[in-house]
């Protein structure tokens, strides 16, 4: 639990000081994790990019951060660090580290024993010879962008920061530097682009589908926002995932709109925010002079699908009449946002950093289209 809270307070951090980029896997069980190391920020990005099921645990200088004062408390709490004497007593400290690799901890050692600049110094052996004797593999890993996030005797800045597993290695020293020399010393991605990467991510899981199923289902009962609004984010970066989350987004906003007709039938009024009396009226008005084609209207006044949804239950409008006029128009219009979010995709595939700049784009444009909705409907 401690492991999964720090790797989930250091991602947040470093998503609100330029960004994380994590590539490549840690094997499952105990390995002692090299990386190169510029920044006390290379720790916090180590921790918010292994997995909290390896409970990591690292190896921090015993004369630096183990001298007293406030240092041993937060060096404990927020990195899981313990001490390691880089004057005498090292090999004695770093043996002790045999039982937590054993156990399938993995141990974040930087074997150049201090904060250097540029390409990684020469390695000294103390993680190799720990490696060998817990019987584990050494894990290369390259760290970028740290340097700039939080220099040496530095201020904190924004930085985008890169982690990058290399492939387990037997524990030679020589080879384990040559390795992350090479992670570190590849281009960091512009922020955009790994924004991008993981709304992807999401936008093919699981969890993305799930995640526009709700949203699309609650906007057609209480939520404010329209599903195109998600829909936009993820298949902008994902336009594949259109082919399942655009159909997911309408099926799931005709089933709420059926909900709430439902509710409107029996006299109950859920919270409608941003909703207003003149937008209600201008409904009433429709409904009773065409029934369930009124919600034909929906897509261009501006006035929420609940509203229209509400008001057919309380006219007593048959449900299958409404649902057919609702899917010709409102999931037309769900299904046209998200061919248009398909096709700005695919054009955003050779420049993938503007994918950023978009979707705040995007945002803000209908920031100012929902207040200027509700202002002419107030």
């Amino acid at each position: 639990m401690a492991a999964v809270a720090r790797r989930r307070l250091w991602r947040l951090v470093l998503a609100l000081t330029g960004g994380l980029t994590v590539t490549g896997e840690l094997p499952r069980g105990g390995c002692v994790v090299v990386a190169n190391h510029s920044s006390h920020a290379d720790t916090a990005a180590l921790l918010a990019a292994l997995p909290g099921r390896c409970a990591p645990r690292v190896a921090a200088a015993a004369d630096y951060w183990f001298a007293g004062g406030w240092r041993p408390a937060v060096g404990r709490a927020l990195a899981a660090a313990f001490p390691v004497r880089r004057s005498g007593g090292g090999s004695a400290d770093m043996a002790r580290a045999v039982a937590l690799l054993r156990a399938g901890h993995a141990v974040v050692v930087y074997p150049e024993g201090t904060r250097g600049r540029g390409a990684p110094g020469r390695f000294r052996s103390g993680a190799f010879r720990l490696a060998e004797a817990a019987g584990v593999p050494v894990v290369p890993v390259g760290i970028a962008g740290t340097a700039d996030l939080l220099p040496k005797h530095g201020r904190l800045r924004r930085a985008h920061v890169a982690v990058r597993f290399g492939a387990p290695l037997p524990p030679d020293p020589e080879a384990a530097r040559a390795e992350v020399a090479r992670l570190a010393a590849l281009p960091v991605p512009p922020p955009g682009a790994a924004l991008r990467r993981a709304a992807a991510r999401i936008a093919r899981s699981r969890t993305g589908l799930a995640l526009v199923v709700a949203w699309s289902l609650a906007e057609a009962v209480v939520w404010p926002l329209v599903p195109e609004l998600l829909l936009f984010a993820l298949v902008v970066a994902a336009p594949r995932a259109g082919v399942r989350l655009v159909p997911a987004a309408v099926l799931a906003s005709m089933l709420g709109g059926l909900c709430t007709l439902a509710l409107g039938a029996a006299g109950a009024a859920p919270p409608a925010p941003l909703v207003t009396d003149r937008m209600r009226a201008a409904v009433a008005e429709q409904t009773a002079a065409e029934g369930a084609l009124a919600v034909r209207h929906q897509p261009l006044s501006g006035i929420p699908f609940k509203v229209y949804a509400a008001e057919a239950g309380r006219a007593g409008v048959d449900p299958l009449p409404f649902l057919g006029a609702a899917v010709t128009h409102r999931g037309l219009r769900i299904a046209a946002v998200g061919t248009a979010c398909t096709l700005l995709g695919v054009a955003l595939r050779r420049r993938p950093e503007r994918y950023a700049r978009v979707v705040a784009t995007g945002c803000g444009l209908f920031a100012v289209g929902l207040a200027l909705v509700v202002a002419a409907w107030a």
